[in-house]
């Protein structure tokens, strides 16, 4: 089993993700300092409870999520559930980790650029503005992926049926993709002339707008559209830095 340092380890996720570059909702990179010395990350896709205490059962030195504890929507006090993460993390001396839209963005270990690759789609341009950058991509197929194919490929690489508003072509030549809570660039897909649009959760308008303008809507989960990422970057730092890489899964409907 592999030692890295947790500076050398945050050093390289930063270079890697760039987080300078984003205007986010909170911050990225290290949020709360552990053990100088890391032989095993645990990976999760949000900052909680379970999986601090999940990590600290299973030895690991830092947990690396794309939600992390720290956003510009809550309140700047610590209330009783922040404590307990809180304290969580001080007494099994782990560190804490969180990137969000770099992570979302990145073309090779992003969430969006995997979901591309495993929904059978070539890696076309960025797709999906958000505070000035964009975090997703369109995926694109020259021969088209008909629309039952496209279902099935959704169901195995996020584990779980797909809400789909089937309004657009068959077969899908040209898919936004953007993980998460991105039912609001539907209208960019729209305007780029795109067959549909693929996220993480529905909003309530997108039902007539896909319906109204010709398009695929796909709500494939929130959570589970986000967990490619963060595995692809544990896998990564193993590989990196001979640590031990465990991925933590909590399932959310959502």
């Amino acid at each position: 089993m592999g030692v890295a340092r947790l500076t050398d380890i945050v050093a390289h996720l930063d270079a890697l993700l760039a987080p300078e570059s984003f205007e986010d909702l909170g911050p990225n990179g290290l949020q709360v300092p552990g053990a100088e010395e890391v032989t095993k990350v645990v990976t999760g896709v949000t900052a909680q409870l379970e999986l601090f205490e999940r990590a600290a059962a299973a030895g690991a030195q830092l947990v690396l999520c794309h939600h992390g504890l720290l956003w510009d929507f809550l309140p700047r006090t610590i209330d009783a559930k922040a404590k307990r993460r809180l304290q969580t993390l001080f007494d099994s001396d782990l560190s804490l980790a969180a990137y969000h839209l770099p992570l979302d963005a990145h073309p090779e270990h992003g969430n969006n650029a995997l979901a591309c690759r495993a929904l059978g789609f070539d890696l076309g341009e960025p797709f999906g503005m958000f505070k000035g950058s964009h975090v997703g991509f369109v995926g694109r197929s020259a021969e088209g992926v008909p629309v039952a194919d496209l279902l099935e490929r959704c169901r195995s690489a996020f584990g779980q049926e797909p809400l789909h508003f089937a309004a657009g072509p068959d077969p899908v030549h040209a898919l936004g993709v953007v993980s998460g809570a991105a039912a609001s660039t539907l209208g960019e897909a729209v305007e780029v002339g795109l067959d549909g649009l693929l996220t993480g959760e529905p909003a309530e308008h997108v039902m007539a707008d896909a319906r109204e303008t010709g398009l695929h809507f796909l709500a494939c989960g929130h959570y589970a559209t986000e967990t490619l990422g963060v595995r692809a970057l544990g896998d990564l730092l193993a590989a990196e830095f001979g640590v031990e890489h465990e991925f933590v899964d909590i399932p959310n409907p959502v």
